[in-house]
């Protein structure tokens, strides 16, 4: 791994939180995900099931997590299962996981090889009444290709039909949310990772680059801080390009005149950061753009406010539609007619600014959290409106994370990455 070694004692919490919400009498069991192929002999860059890395700190293929805190073996209460290495793999994948390098991660200190596991889940499965399996129930999952974990589980309730079975899901949905101070150090080295990246963006960008040459310039200084790379697939969008959401083609020339949305952050130790940056390619926005990219910015910072314990996400995104309504009229692009004849279930803003303003961020982009309960400090959101007018060739957005803090004054993970319009300018002019 790229990142330095984390703390075990992370693990070692997550693990007690986890248990504390079992039923009794329950074994919990988590898997890695696979390597997944490409073609021939081809494969994806490995990324770890973020439960079990979150369970155990675990980053590597072909490892299983057994929590059972109700064992009367005092030994099995936590179990992990790695693949068992050896001189062939040594030399022709690099060294695996030892026992004892398992145990320095996780803090677990009952450590077996894979090819054990059978065997012991059949002694465990006389003791336990309840199995939990983990489901992926996160709102925007879409999964067409059956994981580890999800063969696994189909295996599990075949060989075991009489025991009881539970959810993880909804006991993780609620501790992913809330971070340790340990993870929201993670993420604030992501994000600053991310402000590398984007300084040096600033410097590079001039009339006739290319937008890939953008996103080589941002990975160059990524992995350079020991990032393996993007967050999530990176957003690179001049000119028009910028009013389609999910545009990662980026393979189009940057115009004088024209701005860039980048919507591209760093990860590190699988923790991720989420930024959005709109610039001008000459280095100086119209009057136009910048007073387009004022009034972002200005309901970036309201929404920002509102980041406070006990707040709804549904309630925080319908003020927060109130206030960009206000600034779409003051910039000419709504009037009042429009307002008075919209329909409330897509009201006239949505023209401009058609998706949310924050989502939980973490070991996913969009992370775990019940969007239906209030936010808690040490939640971890991102703040992102935009104004997207591809009738004036321009769209812009702008994004930051913040953490919800219990005194309630919001902390932004991404304070010292330049976002004022004349700030951008000063320094692309430097």
């Amino acid at each position: 791994m790229k990142y330095h070694k984390i703390d075990s004692q992370l693990f070692i919490k997550n693990r007690k939180n986890f248990a504390s919400q079992m039923k009794p009498n329950s074994l919990a069991v988590f898997n890695s995900n696979d390597i997944y192929p490409i073609s021939a002999d081809s494969t994806m860059p490995f990324e770890q099931h973020r439960d079990l890395f979150y369970l155990s700190g675990i980053d590597q293929e072909e490892s299983v997590l057994f929590l059972f805190p109700d064992c009367p073996n005092e030994n099995y209460r936590e179990i992990l299962f790695v693949k068992e290495t050896n001189a062939h793999i040594a030399i022709w994948e690099g060294e695996k996981l030892t026992k004892k390098a398992a145990f320095e991660t996780s803090g677990i200190k009952t450590v077996f090889w894979l090819q054990d596991l059978e065997k012991i889940l059949f002694e465990l499965s006389t003791y336990a009444d309840t199995f939990y399996i983990n489901t992926n129930e996160h709102y925007k999952s879409n999964v067409e290709t059956e994981t580890r974990e999800a063969r696994f589980t189909k295996w599990l309730l075949a060989k075991y039909p009489a025991h009881a079975v539970a959810k993880s899901n909804p006991i993780l949905q609620r501790l992913r949310s809330v971070k340790d101070k340990i993870e929201i150090d993670l993420i604030q080295h992501a994000c600053s990772i991310t402000e590398k990246g984007f300084r040096r963006v600033l410097d590079f960008v001039k009339p006739n680059v290319w937008e890939y040459e953008i996103e080589a310039e941002l990975i160059h200084e990524f992995v350079k801080n020991r990032s393996k790379g993007f967050a999530y697939t990176p957003i690179i969008g001049s000119g028009n390009n910028a009013n389609v959401l999910h545009y990662i083609e980026n393979n189009k020339q940057c115009k004088s005149g024209d701005l860039i949305l980048m919507d591209v952050a760093a990860e590190y130790a699988n923790y991720a950061s989420d930024l959005t940056r709109t610039i001008p390619v000459s280095g100086r926005f119209t009057d136009r753009q910048k007073a387009v990219y004022n009034a972002v910015n200005y309901v970036k910072k309201e929404a920002t406010k509102m980041l406070l314990p006990g707040t709804l996400l549904k309630e925080y995104h319908a003020e927060v539609g109130k206030i960009m309504t206000a600034e779409l009229l003051k910039l000419g692009l709504l009037d009042k007619a429009d307002i008075q004849n919209e329909d409330k279930n897509w009201p006239a803003y949505k023209k401009y600014f058609m998706h949310g303003t924050s989502h939980h961020l973490g070991l996913d982009t969009h992370d775990y959290g019940l969007l239906h309960e209030p936010m808690q400090a040490n939640m971890v959101f991102t703040v992102e409106p935009g104004i997207y007018i591809p009738e004036e060739g321009f769209g812009i957005r702008l994004e930051d994370d913040v953490v919800v803090q219990e005194n309630g004054v919001p902390y932004n993970l991404m304070g010292n990455i330049p976002i004022e319009a004349d700030e951008i300018e000063d320094l692309m002019h430097g």
